[in-house]
């Protein structure tokens, strides 16, 4: 996470040596180019003066000489020409030459023999290569006889400058390389508390309350923070025990007085008449204390497995291998058939209080209320998703009467029950608790249609677990 911090400080520092490293860098180059232009001026006006004389008079050899010379020392071709652009003295091999490159030196050559000094030729970019073409008139106004003109090639001046740029730009970055060898420990020391604060939150968000941010690490801001989230987590946790220990608590002590209560209405059978009034209150008041006894069996288990805080990783066929013989024997009795179609090898996160247990109440749900005849356990691995890993989905679909679509997002509450299912033993706190305990492991459990009925007329009903992979190293 720190390398977010510098995602924000480096573009900062890389802007702030672009702000005072380019005006210098383009300082660099006028003043390069400049001092050379001004230095060909110069010469040029020299020359011009000495070609003035020469052409006057006639004597050309030491001006011929000189600009040989010129042309030998420094490289650069330097020619006086006529009006019609004939070179009169100078190197004339290497002038040509030069001038052939230079597209811009008949609008330069016009102008000086014009009698007025022309602007300097080309690009003076460094990665341009073109040549500085320099001219000056010789003779004033009317009067003007020729030209003298130079052709520089500034490749070592332009080089020059991009190695002023390159040393400019190295001592650019190290400001950028000081702040980043700072603001990488900085960043560290500063976030590490933040890093280890959600990976605190992600395991509450998979069930274990125990779990408390480290509050000693960090500047004095995200220590107090971890300190508050810690005593959040007490609360929240001591909330959630006391919370579960009513629940076990109150279903264990409603136990004898329960018991105690049927067996005294039991206890009167024998005193009441057979098809007198009595008898029928009597048959409600039994069916009313056994389903009672069957919410506190149930409130009990949901006690017991919401106890166990923390989702762990189990192969799909060992869970299979301890309870697909159990579920053969209990449908064939009740004259269904199971078909389970699972891939071996899938491994998964598996939800607090055992993914077994899970698995038994959606067969329990298609044996007692579905009516169906063909049960059916699939498994497939569906495609990752973005920030996870993928998912094992678990089905398990039958072909009986199923659950409106308008009702499934109340199959999820706890005590809610079909009106088709009032007369069927049962609690209403099945599937709203193995949805609990599957979103405690990461997961979800979804209720969608499930086999097609044997007579065409709609499908039955589906529970569909999905809950995380988890790699075969882990």
């Amino acid at each position: 996470m720190h390398r977010r911090l510098l995602v924000v400080l480096v573009p900062l520092a890389v802007l702030l040596v672009a702000a005072l490293g380019v005006p210098l860098s383009v300082s660099v180059a006028e003043r390069e180019i400049q001092e050379t232009y001004v230095d060909r001026l110069n010469d040029v006006g020299r020359f011009a003066s000495l070609a003035e004389t020469a052409l006057s008079t006639g004597r050309t050899e030491a001006l011929h000489r000189e600009l040989a010379r010129y042309h030998e020392l420094y490289g650069i071709p330097v020619a006086v020409i006529d009006t019609s652009g004939t070179v009169l003295i100078g190197p004339v091999g290497a002038y040509q030459k030069a001038a052939r490159n230079e597209p811009a030196l008949p609008r330069i050559v016009t102008a000086a023999l014009a009698g007025t000094r022309p602007e300097p030729s080309g690009d003076w970019a460094p990665w341009d290569d073109s040549a500085l073409v320099v001219a000056e008139p010789v003779g004033r106004d009317s009067e003007v006889v020729g030209a003298v003109v130079t052709i520089s090639d500034l490749s070592k001046t332009r080089q020059g400058i991009l190695v002023r740029w390159a040393q400019l730009a190295a001592l650019g970055l190290l400001p950028l390389v000081a702040l980043t060898a700072v603001a990488w420990p900085v960043s560290a020391w500063v976030l590490r508390p933040v890093r280890e604060l959600d990976a605190a939150s992600s395991r509450i968000s998979q069930g274990d309350l125990t779990t408390r941010a480290d509050a000693e690490a960090g500047p004095a801001e995200l220590r107090r923070l971890a300190e508050s989230f810690n005593t959040m987590m007490d609360a929240v946790e001591n909330a959630v025990q006391r919370q579960r220990a009513f629940v076990s608590d109150a279903s264990h002590q409603l136990r004898n007085p329960l018991t105690s209560l049927r067996l005294a209405v039991e206890s009167l059978e024998p005193h009441l008449r057979e098809n007198g009034e009595g008898r029928q209150v009597y048959d409600v008041a039994v069916d009313e204390l056994k389903a009672m006894q069957r919410m506190l069996n149930s409130l009990q288990a949901s006690a017991r497995m919401e106890s166990i805080r923390t989702a762990s990783p189990v192969d799909l066929d060992a869970v299979l291998a301890t309870r697909v013989e159990r579920w053969r024997a209990l449908t064939a009795t009740a004259g269904q058939t199971l078909t389970v179609e699972v891939p071996a090898g899938l491994r998964l996160l598996e939800p607090p209080g055992g993914l077994g247990s899970i698995l038994d109440e959606l067969i329990s749900n298609a044996l007692r209320l579905s009516d169906a005849r063909l049960v059916e356990v699939s498994a497939r691995v569906t495609a990752d998703r973005a920030g996870s890993g993928g998912a094992v989905e678990i089905a398990v679909r039958d072909d009986g009467q199923g659950i409106d679509v308008s009702e499934r997002a109340q199959a999820l509450r706890r005590f809610w029950r079909s009106p088709r299912h009032q007369n069927v033993p049962g609690t209403g706190l099945g599937l709203a608790i193995c949805a609990d305990l599957v979103g405690a492991a990461g997961g979800e459990l979804r209720l969608e249609d499930g086999l097609p009925r044997a007579g065409g007329d709609g499908h039955g009903f589906a529970a569909v677990v999905a809950l995380p992979v988890v790699s075969q190293t882990s």
